[in-house]
């Protein structure tokens, strides 16, 4: 027997879905992941508790959810492509601390806010474990092409250069400088990008 699928019963679903998700944003960003609860999301979006699991999932998978953007934004595969196409190693530590200073400056409420002082619970750990993979990946690349192109410092090798990248153009770099420092994202970016070029290059 074929099954009728309602496009009205669809579009509500996914009304209540974005909800749920935007109610967990507010709370989240406002209070911590670890002190807000399913309940308390159910409440801000209007639903039941168990649409809330139903529709969303636990609070794991509403922090993926909420993460997503960040993670998969457009940005990260313009810059991995951009660098890989470029043959200057300084354009390539330009490039790659001007897209994560971009996708950091698009959804800083959310990463700032909610990663700054750390999850606590396990399951918030584990996501965003899984997010940092993601952005090691991506600085992976960019390692990976300034060892092609020979341009790493002779004590670098590919290992070491992308513990480097992640120590001046990670996360925690930006949450430091602009969030707990005050600066602002230009002079971080600009900043970064020469301490990165300092500490990576042979000819920086």
């Amino acid at each position: 027997m074929n099954r009728y699928h309602s496009p009205r019963r669809a579009d509500a679903a996914a009304d209540t879905r974005r909800a749920i998700i935007g109610a967990a944003r507010e709370l989240f960003t406002a209070h911590g992941y670890t002190a807000v609860t399913v309940s308390q999301i159910a409440k801000a979006a209007q639903v039941a508790v168990q649409t809330v699991y139903s529709s969303a999932g636990g609070k794991a998978a509403i922090l993926a959810e909420i993460l997503a953007p960040a993670v998969h934004d457009r940005r990260v595969t313009e810059t991995l492509k951009a660098a890989v196409a470029a043959t200057d190693p300084r354009e390539i530590v330009d490039i790659t601390a001007a897209g994560t200073r971009a996708t950091h400056e698009r959804h800083w409420d959310v990463l700032f806010r909610l990663l700054h002082g750390g999850l606590g619970e396990a399951s918030g750990v584990e996501v965003t474990e899984e997010a940092n993979g993601e952005y090691l990946n991506a600085l992976a690349v960019v390692a990976d092409r300034l060892v092609t192109l020979d341009a790493l410092r002779p004590e670098l090798d590919r290992a070491s250069a992308l513990d480097v990248l992640w120590f001046y153009l990670g996360q925690r770099s930006w949450f430091l400088l602009v969030g707990e420092r005050g600066w602002d994202f230009e002079r971080a970016e600009r900043w970064l990008a020469a301490s990165a070029k300092e500490a990576l290059l042979k000819e920086p």
